[in-house]
Parts: structure tokens; C-alpha cells; sequence
């Protein structure tokens, strides 16, 4: 399926539906250990309002065991395959592997979403050669330490200079620009006060590439509410209806229907507010 990047940030975000078919992920490991549980939740998704699905099979939560590459292509390649067999719906995957990025689009996958910023050896090349969107995220360190005492002299402007960084590497690799989307990386190697300053800071970022948004049911919900994970739907329901307002291409989250009903009444809201000047 080809499919593009959405590039006005005045139009409605995009809801991803994430599917992480993994045995560990923070949210929802387990949940979907055969094909027919996951495929039923996928047409959920899409009865709720998906309007892309985003497939994980490596859990990038603090801490993570890291999968092979057989391990992860055997999660994810026979679910995109199933996804794009039956459902007309763009399919993401989220991989840091390069290898697993070749079997993904071969397999019907309509966009890359690396959490490694396309770091990996390899990386850039196969996902040029995808010729498909690419998503490339900020984190410091990696799963195993990146929440380990996380410091930076200005967040905000680090993270923007690598995000232009790796958009330049990009662009150089043959990928065009306006199919590169950019993630601060809610939670991969920031504190609570990073991940603030990071939210709030986020025109700054939706006014140079579509941005993609993943804060649904993160632990910067948990320090603040005091909420345990299956606590935090009011809280994510806040932060996408903000990125929403602050211009985000798409947001990625567990609670579709929810976010789908907050997203649309927030921009209604805005796009009323916006022409009245």
C-alpha cells in the first residue's frame, strides 16, 4: 500500500493503534499470542477509528531483554501479512533492525517508526530502499540504560538539533523530506521535567516536520497522577487532545476510540479558534 506523511499540522492527527505482539511490552505484552487475537484486535482498532496500526514485536520499555532477529521477524512479518491480507489500513512497523525492516515492507508495511533514529548499520539504506515514510525518534542511551539519571543542558534544544541531524542524514540517504516524520521520545531517556518541557515545547517541533506523538499510558502520567498503567486513560486522553492542539501528524496510543472522540473535538475547538483569529 502506498501511503503518504500527513504535512499540515492544522489538519487532524492521525491515530495510531499500537499492537505490540510481544510477551513483555510495559502496557500489553501478552495479550496477542496467536494470529486470531490479533487480528481481532486490529479490526477493533479499525471499528474504533484507527487510522493506521503500528506493529511491534521487540519491547523498547526501560530495561527490555533484546530479541533476535529471527525472534522479531517471526513475531511481526506473519501479523503484517495478516493485517494487509485483510484490512485496507497503513501498517507501521516498529523495529531497530534493518533486516526486519526489509521483511516488514516486503510484507505490506507502509511506514518505518525506529525508535534508533535509523542509527543502525544499515538502517538508513534499507529504508530508503523501502521507499516508504520513515519516523525517526530521539532517545539517550538505549532500553537497557537510557533511564539511567538522563541530563542534558537544554532538552529541548538537543533534541531538536539530533532530530535535524538524523533528517539530514535521512534526506542525504535518498529519502525525501517531507516523508520523514520526528519523535521527541516521550520517555526514552528523559525525566519528568524533560518530558514537560518537551510537550510543551512541541510547536517548535510540529512547525519543521510531521510529528509523530507517544505518551499513551507512559510512566510521566504515572509520576504525575499517581496512576498505575491501566489508570492512565484521562491522563493520555489530556496529552493527545494537547498534541492534537499543538499541531502532531499522528498520535500513537492503546485507546483508539477514546483518543479518536478527544482528538476531533479538540481540533473542532481549534480550528474554530484558529479562524477567528
Amino acid at each position: 500500500m502506498k501511503w503518504s506523511l500527513p504535512n499540515n499540522p492544522q489538519q487532524l492527527p492521525l491515530v495510531m493503534g499500537i499492537l505490540n505482539v510481544t510477551p513483555d511490552s510495559f502496557s500489553d505484552g501478552g495479550r496477542f499470542d496467536t494470529l486470531d487475537a490479533t487480528v481481532d484486535e486490529v479490526a477493533a482498532m479499525i471499528a474504533a477509528g484507527a487510522d493506521m496500526i503500528d506493529v511491534g514485536g521487540e519491547s523498547t520499555r526501560p530495561g527490555a531483554d533484546v530479541v533476535s532477529l529471527d525472534e522479531e521477524w517471526a513475531r511481526v512479518v506473519p501479523v503484517i501479512e495478516a493485517i494487509r491480507s485483510r484490512f485496507d489500513v497503513p501498517v507501521s512497523i516498529d523495529t531497530t533492525k534493518p533486516d526486519v525492516m526489509t521483511a516488514a515492507t516486503d510484507a505490506g508495511a507502509s511506514m518505518i517508526n525506529d525508535v534508533n533514529g535509523l542509527e543502525a548499520e544499515g538502517a538508513l539504506k534499507a529504508a530508503a530502499f523501502a521507499r516508504v515514510p520513515v519516523c525517526v525518534m530521539h532517545r539517550l542511551g538505549t532500553s537497557s540504560n537510557m533511564q539511567h539519571n538522563p541530563a542534558y543542558s537544554n532538552v529541548v534544544d538537543e533534541v531538536a538539533a539530533y532530530l535535524a541531524e538524523r533528517v539530514c542524514a535521512c534526506t542525504l540517504a535518498g529519502i525525501a523530506k517531507e516523508q520523514i516524520a520526528i519523535d521527541p521520545g516521550f520517555g526514552f531517556g528523559k525525566t519528568l521535567e524533560h518530558n514537560l518541557e518537551l510537550f510543551k515545547a512541541l510547536p517548535a517541533f510540529t512547525s519543521s516536520q510531521p510529528v509523530l506523538v507517544g505518551v499513551s499510558r507512559k510512566s510521566m502520567l504515572g509520576a504525575v497522577l499517581g496512576r498505575e498503567v491501566n489508570e492512565r486513560l484521562s491522563g493520555s486522553l489530556a496529552l493527545a487532545a494537547l498534541a492534537a492542539w499543538m499541531g502532531a501528524a499522528i498520535v500513537r496510543v492503546h485507546d483508539v476510540a477514546q483518543t479518536v472522540d478527544a482528538v476531533r473535538i479538540t481540533c473542532a475547538v481549534r480550528d474554530v479558534a484558529y479562524n477567528n483569529g
